[in-house]
């Protein structure tokens, strides 16, 4: 009986590896929401790292997390890292790049889960109105593999940006 279990086991975790090989080499999630302001009004909210608790929807998840910024918070080169608790981790972002309508953000995560990934926020006129897309991408090592075997990055992620970007548009929308 307990070889039969012991061998049932075996059986599932070799499934599971031989299912996390088939999963891709990296991931790309997005959301979008339209705001009724234009990009020169939703910019600052992104390029600085300090207003990043006006719609963030990680910042108020640990009321104890230890923040630090680069001495400008803001523009291309700004820094800020994070220590918190297992909610929200510790990492640190960086701004790699801004233009009219593209701010992209170089995102490594340390804890609980190591992870070197990519954000950006596209902005696109829609009338009197912009079009706000938030996206993570970035690589899968074997272990994110095996944990897609279970839940996608979709799912784990993408109720946060959604989240995230209705506190961006009643902040920009003020």
């Amino acid at each position: 009986m307990v070889k039969k279990i012991l061998l049932g086991l075996v059986a599932v975790v070799a499934i599971v590896l031989v299912l996390a090989l088939f999963q891709p080499d990296s991931f790309r999630v997005e959301r979008k929401a339209l705001i009724q302001a234009p990009p020169e009004k939703i910019l600052p909210l992104l390029t600085d790292f300090k207003r990043f608790g006006e719609w963030s929807p990680w910042e108020h998840l640990d009321p104890g997390m230890k923040r630090s910024f680069s001495p400008n918070a803001a523009g291309v080169g700004a820094t800020y890292a994070w220590d918190g608790n297992d909610k929200v981790g510790a990492g640190r972002m960086e701004i790699l790049s801004i233009d009219a309508g593209k701010v992209a953000i170089k995102l490594d995560f340390l804890r609980p889960i190591e992870g070197h990934n990519t954000t950006e926020h596209l902005l696109k006129p829609q009338g009197a109105g912009t079009e706000v897309t938030w996206a993570i991408f970035g690589p899968m090592p074997f272990l994110s593999k095996v944990m897609s075997v279970f839940v996608s990055m979709d799912r784990m992620i993408g109720k946060d940006f959604e989240s995230g970007l209705a506190k961006l548009k009643a902040a920009a929308e003020k």
